[in-house]
């Protein structure tokens, strides 16, 4: 039998004893004698009087008093509103706020009190630079940038040794070998024969695909040095120079095998969709080539995109070749457009941090250069050895920021995809010491 005064709301089940359908007044506090059988009528020692009526209105049709409020009672209060789980002001006017009423153990605003509200679920573990939980866009570059400032002494020692040993093989490339070939007067020759804008064409595509190889190499090279720099971030433990490399030098041979195969695939995506317009000739062959030019970008990007994250998991997992492709095409199948979307967005920033640094190094090369700064118009002007070396300069201190990033976007990439498929954050908090986190044998096998 529930007593409690309010306990049911209007309309519940009647209490033990009661016929359905009537109601039993509570019983006056102020009865006389102290006791009085249960079975006898309350008596009003004053006389007659107000008396509890036995007609009384059904269940659930009780309405609030219209009236006008008695003199000197204050209003009832207002229902609470959509306004829950805010915190009531406080301080003068608005209740205690001293020691005896700040707003703590059961008071509005307390801990787990009235007012606080549901703070969602508690924060996920974070040992390293990430939190071990599905990351979005400004984690994943935040956890980056953290990388290279908390680990600064080994990503600059690997970076700027990786940076170095790049520029200085493209400076002698472009003094030695590309700048005699890659003259670009017949471009801007309204003269020139058609002939002589191809070949002028084809020395400037040569000199920069040169360069975008060798810049590629190394760029590839540094990610999977500093693969194994973010890894042990995301723990939160330290890695050396020397250790980087012991883990990464056995699989540099297959992650330099894997960047040649992605290079010959595009290669030959590009000659297919390209080919046949080039042997067809004519209008309709030069129109059938620009068709086919856009559709190699297209399909070029999306084997690219779709290989993107086979570099990191070639160098964690240890597997061959084609086992990293396959894995990672498997961690970018359904989230294309999310890993290209974060893959562009790092390497812009990145390359517009790159061109801050180095615009700067490049015009005071050219300003110490023969021909100062007018050189830059004309385009067959040998700018010579000082420019090449002091924008070289500005390149391989733009490499030590750019190569940090895109390393870090591509590792931690790869790792969000594993969080989301595989649930690697609780082998990871595993290895990273995090107590109570998840119970061994629950993590999918990868």
């Amino acid at each position: 039998m529930n007593d409690t005064p309010g306990w049911a709301s209007p309309g519940s089940a009647p209490s033990d004893g009661q016929e359905p359908g009537t109601s039993t007044p509570p019983e006056p506090a102020d009865r006389p004698g102290g006791t009085q059988p249960a079975d006898q009528p309350a008596k009003n020692p004053q006389g007659p009087g107000p008396q509890w009526s036995p007609q009384q209105p059904p269940p659930g049709q009780w309405s609030a008093p219209t009236g006008p409020p008695n003199p000197g009672q204050a209003p009832p209060p207002p229902p609470p509103g959509p306004g829950w789980g805010t915190r009531p002001p406080t301080g003068p006017g608005h209740g205690p706020t001293g020691p005896a009423g700040h707003g703590g153990y059961g008071g509005y605003g307390a801990p787990g009190g009235w007012g606080g509200g549901w703070g969602g679920p508690p924060p996920a573990a974070k040992p390293g630079v990430i939190p071990l939980r599905p990351l979005g866009v400004g984690e994943i570059l935040d956890g980056a940038v953290s990388t290279m400032r908390t680990y600064w002494r080994t990503v600059l020692g690997i970076s700027l040794t990786v940076a170095i040993v790049i520029e200085v093989i493209v400076v002698l490339l472009q003094g030695l070998v590309l700048d005699d070939s890659a003259s670009t007067t017949a471009l801007g020759d309204a003269s020139a024969t058609v002939d002589e804008q191809l070949d002028a064409m084809g020395s400037v595509l040569l000199s920069s695909g040169v360069i975008f190889l060798v810049s590629l190499v190394g760029t590839i090279t540094a990610t999977a040095l500093l693969t194994a720099v973010t890894s042990r971030a995301v723990l939160g433990k330290p890695v050396t120079t020397g250790e980087a490399w012991r883990d990464a030098r056995p699989q540099l041979l297959k992650l330099f095998g894997l960047i040649l195969l992605l290079l010959v695939m595009v290669t030959v995506v590009a000659l297919v969709c390209v080919l046949p317009g080039a042997l067809l000739g004519g209008a309709a062959g030069d129109a059938l080539t620009a068709v086919g030019s856009i559709g190699s970008i297209v399909v070029a990007v999306s084997l690219l995109v779709r290989f993107s994250l086979a570099p990191p998991t070639l160098m964690l997992e240890k597997q061959g070749i084609r086992k990293a492709m396959a894995r990672s095409a498997k961690l970018v199948r359904g989230s294309w457009w999310r890993v290209f979307g974060i893959q562009v967005l790092s390497l812009i920033i990145a390359n517009i941090v790159a061109l801050i640094i180095a615009v700067p190094f490049a015009l005071v090369g050219a300003a110490v250069s023969p021909g100062g700064l007018s050189a830059f118009a004309d385009a067959d002007t040998d700018l010579g050895w000082t420019y090449l070396i002091v924008s070289g300069i500005g390149s391989v201190i733009g490499s030590l920021i750019t190569f940090p990033i895109t390393a870090g976007v591509a590792v931690l990439l790869y790792v969000d995809q594993r969080i989301r498929r595989e649930a690697l954050d609780l082998d990871l908090a595993r290895a990273a010491g995090v107590q109570g986190y998840g119970t061994p044998g629950t993590t999918p096998g990868s």
